[in-house]
């Protein structure tokens, strides 16, 4: 539930903010008869991903318990892994330059004419998000209660459009360099996660060695029991985790966080000392 919760509030908060911009704009410019083309992009863009989603899930389904299902998910674990990582990097270094950017873009398709041009650039954008909301939840589905993944799921979207309503609608000042460094923070947690339990399916096919198990923390936290299962969920935690899985795990959040906060300390250092 906690990393449904986390995946939903941070993609649909990310959407309905860029949203937000495009629709202000267009009413900043006096071109609100333009409204729906961002709307057309929108809902173009959720059909696609949830009819997406669906269909990969279920055909995931109909091989329960295989070996092609441990393949696909081992595969899509570190799948997951990666274009979180990326896309945290990537909103870090270009979350300031959105709106600028989005506005040169809307200018270009309003001056081109195309009744497509605008709508094409909501699709693209929330299309993303959905992308990657497919790519994460796929991830951990099979290994989550759907009752509480649906709960997550749910609240997050609305705690995410709610945010975002606050922010643009009601003009409140909100410091989201910080909030988007600290949600980072918890996804890469939540990405090691993932990496860990890619070895893991890896290790159960034979693919990588050292399958012994380093300890047995089952009797004081069983990974099958309900907070058990929102821990490996989220935290990826495991019971019985091999040295690999911990290498991996501790070496990856390692690497990650000192890019993500380091590079980040340093610049502003370095722009302290012109200062």
């Amino acid at each position: 539930m906690l990393a449904s919760f986390l995946i939903f509030f941070r993609e649909a908060l990310e959407a309905s903010m860029i949203c937000s911009i495009m629709l202000a704009y267009l009413k900043q410019i006096g071109r609100r008869d333009r409204f729906k083309d961002v709307w057309i992009g929108i809902w173009s863009a959720v059909a696609v991903a949830v009819i997406g989603g669906t269909v990969v899930f279920s055909t995931l389904r109909n091989y329960d318990g295989s070996d092609l299902q441990t393949k696909l998910e081992g595969i899509t674990y570190f799948a997951a892994c990666g274009v979180l990582t990326y896309m945290t990097f990537w909103m870090k270094k270009q979350g300031r330059n959105i709106k600028k950017e989005l506005h040169a873009k809307m200018d270009t398709a309003i001056t081109t004419g195309s009744m497509f041009a605008i709508a094409l650039i909501a699709f693209i954008t929330v299309g993303r998000e959905g992308l990657e909301t497919v790519v994460f939840m796929i991830a951990i589905a099979f290994h989550t209660n759907p009752l509480m993944l649906a709960i997550g799921a749910g609240v997050g979207v609305i705690a995410g459009l709610a945010l975002s309503y606050v922010i643009y609608v009601l003009g409140k000042s909100v410091n989201l360099k910080y909030f988007f460094d600290t949600m980072g923070t918890l996804l890469m947690l939540f990405g090691a996660g993932l990496l860990a339990d890619g070895i893991e399916a890896f290790q159960e096919l034979g693919w990588l060695p050292g399958q012994h198990a380093l300890w047995n923390t089952s009797f004081l936290l069983n990974e099958d029991s309900t907070f058990g299962d929102i821990m490996h969920s989220f935290f990826g935690y495991a019971d019985t985790p091999t040295a690999l899985q911990v290498v991996f795990y501790v070496g990856f959040l390692a690497v990650v966080l000192w890019f993500f906060w380091g590079t980040g300390l340093k610049k502003r250092q370095r722009l302290t000392s012109k200062s």
